[in-house]
């Protein structure tokens, strides 16, 4: 069984362009995003990481840290920062782990247990390396999203995505489809209508299951 949300991540220890990391000790407090790579020098994926770098300003508002994974070495890592911030025209100061032994790969299960590198792999070898993982600061693991290897990802979903998680675990609320910072927020079905308005004060009944209100601050 691979993890599975609500799971706690396991206390492995890699390698990664910026030295030896745990990764409990690197989620320490902080929420947390991993996203994973099926090889270095790819077209799509060098766009990606070019992204999360442009966006470093918004993972700092959001208290996150950020870190990549990749199946190949820590010298490869490095040179291919060097493309990774040539498109994204500024530092990718994150670390990338180096998943040659593909211990992570297949701790999350992005790869089977039996899974190996062959030489002379082609990114098909390990084309389900291609995750995002958002991890709370209780190291366990609020959600996950996998895309095949032509479609890059939408890191403004990833924001909103860890800006639902943190409004619903930090407030006991729920967030509707398309939810965006401001928007209205859903009250918990558990709670009677009597206390939904003592938590919260006005609110608005859809339906006798679907109560909305203003987001907390």
């Amino acid at each position: 069984m691979g993890l599975r949300i609500n799971d706690t991540i396991p206390d492995l220890t890699v390698e990664t362009d910026h030295g030896t990391v745990s990764l409990h000790e690197f989620v320490g407090d902080k929420w947390t995003i991993m996203f994973s790579h099926p090889k270095d020098f790819t077209p799509v994926c060098t766009t990606e990481f070019g992204a999360v770098a442009q966006l470093a300003d918004e993972w700092a508002k959001r208290d996150t840290k950020v870190i990549g994974i990749s199946v190949d070495g820590v010298e490869d890592h490095k040179k291919w920062k060097g493309d990774i911030e040539k498109v994204a025209g500024t530092e990718a100061g994150f670390p990338i782990i180096a998943d040659s032994d593909l211990a992570v790969s297949k701790a999350f299960d992005m790869l089977p247990s039996e899974a190996y590198m062959p030489d002379g792999r082609t990114p098909a070898d390990s084309a389900t390396v291609r995750s995002v993982f958002i991890i709370g600061p209780d190291k366990q693991l609020k959600l996950s999203m996998t895309y095949p290897m032509t479609v890059g990802r939408n890191f403004a979903e990833v924001l909103r995505a860890l800006d639902g998680l943190q409004m619903s675990t930090g407030k006991g609320v729920a967030t509707p489809a398309n939810w965006n910072v401001g928007d209205d927020v859903i009250i918990p079905a558990t709670l009677s209508d009597d206390d939904a308005k003592a938590k919260f004060g006005e609110f608005t009944k859809v339906l006798p299951y679907l109560r909305t209100t203003k987001a907390p601050s």
